[in-house]
């Protein structure tokens, strides 16, 4: 089975590199057509700020992370980087990633929708066959089986919580504050929703489509921008969370100096959960700026683990027994064309010996004498062939086909 996995995630490569090999969603569709092309005969691309991963059927696996780096254009750095799993691990793997287990934050529920969203946009653009249809739809309920019967989505972390977390290190209480959330998405969704708990004072959201923005920013009471206007308004800002889909930054180091400036070097906590980075990396030089990138958010999410690492042996073990279904499954496949074809053969026998016998009692041959005609026929037919082939492996010795087949005709022991 040709499968394999080949990637890169936050724990085998920096956020330096990783930002090189991000696949955004307007360029998704010709990367999936071109892996196709690379000789990739089904594939499906996941692609997010912790992790980019290329899930293939492909005779020549490590052509794979060749590809990835000729792709991006990454000459030095990735090699050393990248991953690769093959057939069952490949499935293990999948499996893990799904549930959370191989997430920055263990546990965390993002990953299985943009697992869902990755595995849609490959069908879409007709790069999924029969085995990785077969491979994500068990990832699915896989997934949602190690939700349902662990605990290890109870007291939910994410990235968005770790970052909310981290600002209440930097101030007492977000009553008197002001947070700036730039993106629309999932994460800053969850990072408004955290800080609206929290008492925050005023949010403001700021998004490339102003209606999304809106959506958002009606759920909490606060105010919405277009991206365009986000060098107007951040002055007002004292806690700036942005993750965005974005090729380039959204906030420069000249953006955040004139705020600076305009805030009377009143401090600014900063987080970049973006991939690649919105906020310039030479932003965290100011004195009276916090910046944290997502890499940075490691050390926090640390200190969540341990509350879920008893519920992780629990899910690793559930998915080990979920790995050896599926690959009893897909080697169950291997055998259904013979399955087929022994059926087939066996039921033009079947026709034929009846057809004979009927044509027995149309002859004027007694019932009896064409039930026995038809069963001793048939059992004669039936079990020529495997008894010619049995007699040819007892004259040569072939104790393997003999042995296989007493097993195949759940023969006892002594042969009796």
């Amino acid at each position: 089975m040709p499968l394999v996995v080949v990637g890169i995630n936050h724990r085998t490569a920096p956020l330096e590199v990783r930002e090189k090999v991000v696949f955004g969603p307007t360029h998704l569709p010709a990367a999936l057509q071109a892996l196709a092309r690379g000789g990739a005969r089904e594939n499906v691309i996941v692609s997010t700020c912790n992790r980019t991963e290329l899930y293939c059927v492909a005779d020549s696996p490590a052509e794979l992370g060749v590809w990835l780096a000729n792709y991006h254009g990454v000459v030095h750095g990735l090699a050393d980087c990248l991953y690769e799993h093959h057939d069952e691990r490949a499935v293990e793997h999948a499996f893990a990633v799904a549930s959370g287990l191989d997430s920055m934050v263990l546990g965390e529920p993002q990953i299985l929708g943009q697992l869902k969203d990755a595995y849609r946009a490959a069908q879409d653009y007709g790069t999924v066959g029969p085995l990785l249809n077969r491979l994500f739809q068990s990832t699915f309920s896989v997934a949602k089986r190690v939700r349902t019967e662990t605990r290890i989505g109870a007291n939910a972390v994410s990235v968005a919580y770790a970052a909310v977390s981290l600002a209440r290190q930097i101030f007492a209480g977000f009553s008197q504050h002001t947070a700036l959330l730039v993106g629309a998405g999932e994460t800053i969704a969850l990072a408004a929703r955290h800080l609206h708990s929290q008492g925050l004072k005023k949010m403001i959201i700021a998004n490339r489509s102003l209606d999304r923005a809106q959506a958002l920013a009606a759920e909490f009471n606060g105010s919405a921008i277009t991206l365009d206007a986000l060098q107007n308004h951040l002055a007002e800002a004292d806690i700036v969370i942005s993750s965005t889909a974005s090729p380039h930054a959204v906030i420069t180091t000249a953006d955040v100096a004139a705020a600076l400036t305009a805030r009377r070097r009143k401090p600014m906590f900063m987080v970049d959960i973006a991939v690649p980075r919105d906020i310039e990396a030479g932003v965290g030089d100011f004195e009276d700026v916090y910046l944290y990138t997502i890499d940075d958010l490691q050390s926090f999410v640390t200190q969540n683990l341990k509350a879920r690492e008893d519920e992780a042996r629990e899910a690793r073990i559930l998915i080990e027994e979920e790995v050896g279904r599926f690959m009893s499954g897909l080697r169950g496949q291997h055998a259904v064309p013979t399955i087929r074809e022994l059926r087939t053969t066996a039921e033009n026998v079947r026709a034929q010996t009846l057809e004979q016998a009927v044509r027995l009692l149309h002859s004027g041959r007694t019932p009896e004498d064409a039930l026995a005609y038809l069963a001793d026929t048939l059992t004669h037919r039936l079990v020529h062939a495997p008894s010619h082939m049995l007699r040819q492996a007892g004259e040569t010795g072939d104790e393997a086909l003999v042995s296989a087949a007493r097993r195949l005709f759940q023969l006892d022991a002594d042969g009796e």
